[in-house]
C-alpha cells in the first residue's frame, strides 16, 4: 500500500504531533511504501532523505510565530501527486497542509487526524478560528475517515462540526513500551517538578514558575520544549527570583526524557487544551505522579490516585499544596490504559484497508 502521511511539521521538530507522526510512519514503513509530506520553516533540513525507512519531502513554507504553515510548494505537489497515493492520511486541523490535503483530493482515500482544540494557541489565532471554520468543515466534509485521540476531541468535534459521527473512529495515541524497559529504577527524595511539551502561553508553564516562591527552596522546576514563550518565561523566573531554579533543556533523546521523567519528583501538564495527553501517558508509566489542568482532554487522566486535577484559573494555593502532597510519591507504572504504537499502528491501518 502507497501511504502518504501530511503534516505541518516533522521530526526533529519536537511536539506531540510530530511525535505520532513519527511513530505511526516509522511502524507503517517496514511493510508499505510510506512518504511523510511536511514543511520546514528553516530551511536549513534536507528537502528530500529518508528517515528510519520513511521518506521525508520538505517544502518551503511562511510560519509566522510558528502557525499555519502556508506552502503553495506543497500545495502544487500534492495536487500532482495525491492521485498516486493508495492513502492521504493528513494531520493537524490547526494548520494549512491538512486543508491542502483535502483540496487536492482525486481518487485517493483521506483520513484525517485533527488533533482538534477547538480554539487558536493566542487570543489572536483564536479569532482567526472563526473565519478558518469554513474551510475546517471542508476538511471533515471531504474525509472518508477522521481518527479522534480522546473521547474528549471526539465530542469536540461533533459539537462544532455536526452529523459526521459515522466517519469518526476513537484510536488513542501510544506509547512504545520498548522505550520503557532500559530506565534506571525511580529513586524516592525527587524535589524535581517537571513539564514536558511546547513553550506556548496555554501550556501553563508560567504558573509552576509563580509558585516556585511557595515551596521550599530546594524545589526545582524542570521544564522540558522549545517555543516561542521561551523568553517570556525566562523574564518571569527572573522576575520572582528563582532563575537559579528554573532549567530549561532542548533536543534532548528520547531515552534522555524518558529518564526525566523517571527521576521526577512530580510532573505536571496544565495546559488548557490537549487532544489526548502524551506526555502524561509517559509520566505514569515511568512511575510518576501527576497533576494536571482539569480542562480538555486531560480531565481523562485525573483519578485523584495516581494523576490529581486543578482547576483554572489557577489556585496557586492549592497548587502548592497538591505538589507538597506528590512529591516523590510514585506510581504503580500504568499501562492498563495506554496502547503501544504498534497496537495504534494495527488499527489504523485496518482503518486504511476498511475505508
Amino acid at each position: 500500500m502507497r501511504i502518504l502521511q501530511i503534516c505541518h511539521r516533522y521530526f526533529p521538530f519536537f511536539g506531540g504531533v510530530e511525535e505520532h507522526v513519527r511513530q505511526i510512519s516509522e511502524r507503517l514503513a517496514k511493510e508499505n511504501e510510506v512518504e511523510v509530506c511536511t514543511t520546514d520553516s528553516s530551511g536549513k533540513l534536507a528537502r528530500t532523505e529518508v528517515v528510519n525507512g520513511v521518506e521525508v519531502k520538505r517544502f518551503d513554507c511562511y510560519a509566522p510565530n510558528n502557525a499555519y504553515y502556508f506552502s503553495s510548494e506543497m500545495k502544487k505537489y500534492l495536487k500532482e501527486n495525491s492521485n498516486s497515493f493508495d492513502v492521504v492520511h493528513a494531520h493537524n486541523y490547526h494548520a494549512f497542509p491538512a486543508l491542502y490535503a483535502a483540496q487536492t483530493k482525486k481518487g485517493n482515500k483521506l483520513i484525517f487526524t485533527p488533533h482538534y482544540h477547538g480554539r487558536g494557541n493566542t487570543f489572536f489565532r483564536s479569532l482567526l478560528h472563526r473565519p478558518y471554520k469554513f474551510f475546517g468543515g471542508k476538511i471533515f466534509a471531504k474525509a472518508d475517515k477522521v481518527i479522534c485521540v480522546s473521547n474528549y476531541e471526539k465530542n469536540l468535534i461533533l459539537e462544532n462540526f455536526g452529523e459526521i459521527e459515522g466517519k469518526l473512529v476513537l484510536i488513542p495515541n501510544g506509547v512504545d513500551f520498548q522505550e520503557f524497559r532500559a530506565l534506571k529504577e525511580k529513586k524516592g527524595g525527587s524535589k524535581v517538578i517537571l513539564t514536558v511539551g511546547r513553550l506556548e502561553q496555554y501550556k501553563g508553564i508560567q504558573h509552576l514558575i509563580g509558585v516556585l516562591p511557595k515551596l521550599e527552596t530546594d524545589v526545582v522546576l524542570e521544564i522540558i520544549g522549545e517555543g516561542p514563550y521561551m523568553s517570556s518565561l525566562v523574564k518571569l523566573a527572573k522576575d520572582l527570583s528563582v532563575e537559579k531554579r528554573v532549567s530549561f533543556f532542548q533536543k534532548l533523546s528520547k531515552a534522555d526524557v524518558l529518564q526525566k521523567y523517571v527521576d521526577a519528583g512530580v510532573f505536571v501538564l496544565l495546559s488548557e487544551r490537549e487532544s489526548y495527553g502524551m506526555t502524561v501517558a509517559e509520566a505514569l508509566l515511568c512511575g510518576t505522579s501527576c497533576i494536571v489542568a482539569n480542562a480538555s482532554a486531560l480531565i481523562e487522566w485525573v483519578d485523584n490516585k495516581n494523576c490529581y486535577g486543578v482547576d483554572y484559573p489557577i489556585d496557586q494555593n492549592q497548587l502548592k499544596l497538591l505538589i507538597e502532597k506528590l512529591m516523590g510519591q510514585a506510581t504503580s507504572r500504568l499501562n492498563n490504559s495506554v496502547l503501544d504504537w504498534k497496537d495504534v499502528t494495527e488499527k489504523l491501518l485496518n482503518v486504511y484497508k476498511d475505508t
